[in-house]
């Protein structure tokens, strides 16, 4: 039975940091909400162990969590990564999110290891563009990669950009390409300057959505998480917008799925969210967006995670409303609700 908090959500699935290092240097990025803490390349001394990290998906398996993400920075600069989901809990499901460069090689290895699926990050299809927005000259390495993943039997290929006022021009050219390409989907991701940083770069997503809607052959609205797919094939085809409620099977014969990920200003979205997260150092954080909740397991015995597990979930903020409020057009902490007693799993 998944652990629930007091806000009634139930936890079943996480996310793991499995290394800050990352061979990219993203514009945006905010590295799991932790901020740019991206250093040398080789292994630190601060990253969980092999046996740590399959310690704790055992443990959480056991209180219902069903899904496992391994985020990084990029996750696999860690040699391990195949022995870890080879070591992941019957049952679980396991995803990826990578920049891509790594995959070839490696794809079939982790897709026979247990590796479900797999996000990699692309912002852009120029690669002028993409080494601006990156910091790296990698991008022909990224398009194999996902070759790659496809061919290992990974699809659907989620790919990830985050849209901002340096991306926002290049959506319709990539929506065109997952249009036309089998096994690809996008995820457009609004940019949250609450804990990237640069207000400046934040766009109107609604822009994005009135585009898509335009160009879409139908329209589904997931009403969990108030999102929506925009499913759309060859642009010189003649689309027609349809909306309707629920999930579907997915994309059509010739269809490709775009999902504008919105979670600011967007109540329905934190009031739905089923999963907490693990730093690469081995604390459990209820929230991307707090700093201040990072709860560390000791020396990660099976009862120290238990307990932090429990007293994680029972101490999830809601909505920005109450944990974030907006004075003067930005998004500050709500420090009355920062001074409260933090509650325990026994309260």
């Amino acid at each position: 039975m998944p652990l629930a908090d007091e806000f009634e959500r139930e936890v079943t699935g996480i996310r793991v940091s499995l290394t800050d290092r990352c061979n990219f240097d993203c514009v945006y990025c905010h590295n799991e909400g932790l901020g740019d803490t991206r250093g040398p390349m080789d292994p630190q001394d601060d990253e969980m162990t092999t046996d740590e990290v399959v310690r704790i998906l055992e443990v959480v398996h056991e209180f219902g969590v069903e899904k496992v993400k391994f985020t990084g920075g990029e996750p696999m600069l860690r040699q391990d990564l195949e022995e870890i989901i080879r070591r992941v809990p019957d049952g679980m499901e396991v995803s990826l999110t990578t920049n891509g460069t790594f995959l070839p090689g490696r794809a079939t290895g982790l897709a026979d290891a247990g590796l479900d699926r797999v996000n990699v990050s692309q912002d852009a299809l120029d690669p002028d563009d993409f080494a601006q927005l990156t910091q790296s000259g990698a991008y022909e390495r990224v398009i194999e990669g996902v070759e790659a993943a496809l061919a290992a039997g990974l699809a659907p290929v989620k790919l990830n950009m985050v849209v901002f006022e340096p991306t926002a021009g290049y959506v319709p050219e990539m929506v065109d390409h997952v249009a036309v390409h089998d096994g690809l989907q996008l995820q457009l991701i609004e940019y949250m300057p609450e804990i990237a940083g640069h207000p400046e770069w934040a766009i109107d997503i609604d822009r994005v959505h009135n585009w898509l809607t335009e160009r879409a052959d139908r329209i589904e609205h997931r009403e969990m998480h108030d999102r929506r797919r925009y499913f759309v094939s060859d642009p010189e085809g003649q689309p027609t917008a349809d909306l309707t409620d629920g999930d579907s099977d997915g994309p059509a014969a010739g269809e490709g799925m775009v999902e504008v990920v919105d979670p600011v200003e967007n109540p329905h979205f934190c009031a739905n969210c089923h999963r907490v997260r693990v730093t690469h150092d081995g604390k459990f954080k209820g929230c991307l967006n707090r700093h201040d909740d990072h709860r560390s397991m000791g020396e990660m015995t099976r009862e120290e995670i238990r307990a932090t597990f429990r007293d994680t979930v029972a101490n999830r903020v809601p909505y920005y409303g109450e944990y974030m409020v907006k004075e003067d057009g930005e998004w500050v902490i709500n420090d009355d609700y920062i001074d409260r007693p933090l509650p325990t799993a026994d309260d």
